[in-house]
């Protein structure tokens, strides 16, 4: 089976909500929102484990089946608010990575400037 690539994926998510007339609810607002419900349903997944045991969550298959669907919500809610805003989420990640190589250089070498702020999510 080949891998999906993403802009594949955003059209299969378009295409559901266009076959069930939901694209009307499908704004920026709305998709942000149900992005942060979701991501909250990941989270509470691992809200009273100890580190420890969180590192093992993909041990237990009922545990792993609630985390990747999860995820998959996270993701498939990412997707269809980076289609509705024309993000490519992608492109979008790379210059992100670039930026914050240049924000957060490795430490002890001498041809990276000093960072500014290690906290800043910008």
């Amino acid at each position: 089976m080949t891998e999906p690539d993403v802009h594949a994926l955003q059209r299969r998510l378009a295409a559901f909500a266009a076959a069930r007339d939901w694209e009307q609810y499908h704004t920026p607002k709305n998709l942000a929102a149900a992005l942060s419900v979701e991501a909250s349903e990941l989270v509470e997944i691992f809200q009273w484990l100890t580190p420890e045991e969180s590192a093992r969550v993909m041990e237990r298959p009922e545990t792993a089946h609630r985390v990747a669907d999860e995820v998959a919500d996270v993701l498939a809610y990412l997707l269809q608010f980076c289609e509705v805003l024309g993000i490519d989420a992608l492109t979008a990640l790379s210059e992100k990575i670039e930026r914050n190589e240049s924000r957060f250089p490795v430490p002890g070498r001498q041809d990276s400037p000093e960072p500014s702020d290690r906290h800043s999510s910008e």
